[in-house]
């Protein structure tokens, strides 16, 4: 797979969204390679873990967040849905889930009800091990300040708005990934 042409195709243009968007996503997967690369045992596809993280957020530009120069209809917390859609047409089934699986640390259908969220209501979770890893590295790296890691505390604060069982898996994924 050519990710870099997948790229191309949505983000033609040298402009502030795409430099924000290759600049998090390489940056994931600086981290997710990392990860990958310590911890032989987990078996992960690093090729695949690479692909994926770099297209985890290739629906952005469909979404309303203007503080990142994306001047979509969309809501925000869309977006890794609208990727999977992306992907899917594309012909790239599994990275679709990585790209619809990574919102908080994962999204259950009970947690998506209870808060009405505008994603479909089916069970959004990581579930393969490639899945977890890419979503795990994705919370080390903001949008609006891309190239800052952050701590694992700073990680972690904001996953509470999604519900105590993101926070917990991802606090058991920093004891494996770690």
């Amino acid at each position: 797979m050519n990710y870099q042409a997948i790229i191309d195709k949505y983000y033609p243009e040298e402009n502030e969204l795409r430099h924000i968007l290759l600049v998090h996503s390489h940056k994931v997967a600086n981290k997710a390679l990392a990860i990958v690369d310590r911890h032989p045992e987990l078996m992960a596809d690093r090729q695949f873990v690479e692909e994926a993280a770099m297209l985890h957020d290739i629906g952005i530009f469909r979404c309303d967040a203007a503080g990142i120069h994306c001047y979509g209809s969309e809501p925000y917390i869309c977006h890794g849905t609208i990727g999977a859609d992306l992907l899917r047409a594309e012909g790239f089934p599994k990275h679709a889930r990585v790209c619809e699986r990574h919102t908080g640390a994962g999204l259950s259908l009970q947690e998506i009800e209870k808060q009405n969220l505008p994603v479909p209501h089916r069970d959004l979770m990581p579930e393969t091990i490639e899945e977890q890893i890419v979503c795990y590295a994705d919370k080390f790296f903001s949008k609006t300040r891309p190239t800052t890691e952050k701590t694992l505390e700073q990680a972690i604060r904001p996953l509470s708005k999604f519900g105590e069982e993101g926070v917990l898996r991802f606090v058991r994924w920093s004891k494996i990934f770690g």
